[in-house]
């Protein structure tokens, strides 16, 4: 004996049976199903305002922080004061760099600044193996933005010694090439 069980004509009869007997029961039903869709509408209208909400908050906050952070280095010379031309070359380039994505082109940035600002201090004749040797000769007096030279110098010691494993953000990296910026304009290097 094959006894099989037809589903189909199984819930149908369900189905008929609890319509014919509970018809109260139906009609709640779908009462109930029907006011949760009308909420369901509602709720997900409020929802969908909320997030529109937020997005746009999101790019205010986002507007504002990029007008706060957002660092930009100028050119330090202007087109009718004449500036080294090897110098003013040098810092296209350090401008270059710091406004790129990378951040290999960041360390970059900060490492020919320190280049440039021992070129300046041998053409102001200062002396020493390094540059922090030449930097502790110079008098306060003689030099206003000393404090800068040295903060700059020493962010650039670290580039040089942790390398690639140290993490350098855009941000911090601006800072440091406007420090260098104004010695140079101090000076009117670049």
């Amino acid at each position: 004996m094959n006894a099989s069980i037809d589903l189909t004509s199984t819930f149908h009869s369900l189905a008929v049976l609890v319509t014919d007997f509970f018809p109260i029961l139906v009609e709640w039903t779908k009462h109930i199903v029907g006011f949760f869709i009308g909420l369901s509408i509602i709720f997900t209208a409020f929802l969908l305002f909320g997030i529109i909400y937020c997005v746009e908050g999101l790019k205010h906050i986002r507007k504002k922080e990029h007008d706060m952070y957002d660092l930009k280095v100028e050119e330090a010379f202007e087109s009718d004061v004449k500036a080294d031309p090897a110098s003013a070359k040098r810092w296209d380039s350090v401008v270059r760099h710091i406004e790129s994505n990378n951040q290999n082109d960041w360390r970059q940035s900060i490492l020919e600044c320190d280049i440039i600002l021992e070129e300046l201090l041998n053409k102001m004749e200062y002396h020493g193996d390094s540059i922090g040797e030449k930097l502790k000769k110079v008098e306060k007096a003689d030099f206003k933005t000393l404090d800068e030279a040295w903060e700059a110098h020493k962010f650039r010691n670290q580039i040089a010694h942790e390398g690639s494993t140290m993490s350098v953000n855009q941000y911090e990296a601006k800072r440091v090439v406007n420090l260098y910026k104004k010695v140079f304009e101090e000076f009117y290097y670049i």
